[in-house]
């Protein structure tokens, strides 16, 4: 089966031709029928085989299809195509099993999404699917996502993309792993962004002039303010562009360069550390090079490769791990 941009376009006019009792319609007919409105939907003459068509038919006869009935009249050396019932139209169809095999794909990575506030109609989309088609979800979990769905905060989700979403002031109720107790805090939300299995609010507090990150596993509660929303003009897209995780620090872009190990390279050569990485061969060794604003996250994915990674620039990066290794040293 064909699945260029034309298929769609193509079903519906065989679909009008099958159910049309006025008018036979032999293979030639329903190509320049095909070709016809295409063009009217395009303004191009794209014009179609045969083959195409046979295809098309076969398919739309198929389980995948839509099951369709058709009669198939010779006529000498020609053959006349109408629907069994003139009455049948795949217009009236629910989706075809292929479309709901796709759709279900589609809604399993939805499904990662549980907060939410979409989510109640991915259950009943699921309900209907099943109903449709007597398409049972599988006993075995053939794929999988990395979440923690135990996560403190979740709850928050729905609340918080509502407030984005209609530009609601927010009043969080905030406990920071530094602090015994909560404070308050006042902000103006943009931004929901997960990392490492965490959630993050972006947003504008009032009291300071850069972007406010809160973690929701610290939230302790939310609630709408009736005050004046303040608008941001940052888009969010290239935000993070030049970090590696959820802080963006108010530094510079460092070139960070890092001699790596020869069992290490495979690795960071299909699971890249950052867009920016570009990795060289200089007197036998590897050094791999990146385009960052340094800052915590960094610090951490360098040490999580141990001895297979040493930072060779800048020299305050080098130092700075230096320093926590020997802490960390200390420990044992």
């Amino acid at each position: 089966m064909s699945t260029n941009k034309h298929a769609i376009i193509r079903y519906q006019t065989l679909d009008k031709c099958f159910r049309n009792p006025g008018k036979n319609y032999a293979i030639d007919d329903l190509v320049e029928e095909c070709n016809k409105a295409i063009y009217e939907y395009t303004g191009k003459e794209e014009g179609i085989k045969k083959r195409q068509l046979y295809d098309d038919i076969r398919f739309m006869e198929s389980q995948q299809g839509w099951n369709i009935e058709l009669k198939k009249v010779k006529d000498g050396r020609r053959v006349f195509y109408q629907y069994e019932d003139a009455k049948f139209s795949i217009s009236n169809q629910p989706l075809n099993e292929t479309e709901a095999n796709q759709l279900r794909e589609a809604l399993l990575t939805l499904e990662r999404f549980k907060g939410l506030p979409q989510y109640k109609w991915i259950n009943e989309l699921n309900t209907r699917l099943e109903s449709s088609f007597s398409l049972k979800q599988k006993s075995d979990v053939i794929i999988s996502f990395e979440e923690n769905e135990f996560l403190k905060g979740l709850e928050f989700i729905p609340k918080l993309y509502n407030a984005i979403l209609y530009k609601k002031v927010l009043s969080v109720n905030y406990k920071s792993f530094k602090t015994e107790n909560p404070t308050s805090i006042i902000i103006n939300p943009y931004y929901l962004k997960q990392f490492n299995m965490r959630w993050f609010l972006f947003g504008k507090s009032n009291e300071y002039e850069s972007i406010t990150n809160l973690a929701l596993d610290r939230i302790e509660s939310i609630e709408y303010l009736n005050q004046q929303y303040i608008n941001s003009d940052i888009d969010f897209n290239e935000y993070f562009d030049d970090v590696i995780g959820v802080t963006v620090p108010n530094d510079k872009v460092e070139i960070i360069i890092l001699d790596i190990s020869e069992s290490l390279l495979p690795y960071l050569k299909t699971k890249p550390i950052h867009g920016s990485q570009i990795i060289k061969e200089i007197d036998g060794k590897n050094y791999l090079h990146l385009k960052v604003i340094p800052n915590y996250e960094l610090e951490m994915l360098i040490l999580s490769h141990g001895e297979k990674i040493k930072v060779v620039e800048p020299l305050f990066l080098a130092e700075k791990l230096l320093d926590r290794v020997n802490k960390m040293k200390n420990n044992y």
